[in-house]
């Protein structure tokens, strides 16, 4: 299936994310995202869905790290 080429639509509070994200080239930590730039895990699970961010999640033991990474959607959506 071809990818679209198209800007997607996204939210102030969407493009807000995605703009921090664009400025963390190794991606930056979920728990920072909720509780510290007060995003909802909710919008930003909508992110990862429509392809706009991706996670990797590492367990160290006992702690699991997870960030979110825009993806090239994700900067095409912030006109980048």
């Amino acid at each position: 299936m071809a990818t679209s080429l198209h800007r997607p639509r996204i939210t102030s509070e969407q493009r807000r994310a995605l703009e921090l994200l664009a400025s963390c080239p190794h991606g930056i930590g979920a728990e920072v995202l909720v509780h510290s730039h007060s995003f909802s895990s909710r919008m930003l699970a909508g992110l990862i869905q429509t392809g706009l961010a991706t996670v990797e999640r590492r367990v160290i033991v006992p702690v699991e790290v997870v960030r979110l990474r825009i993806t090239a959607m994700g900067r095409r959506a912030i006109g980048e």
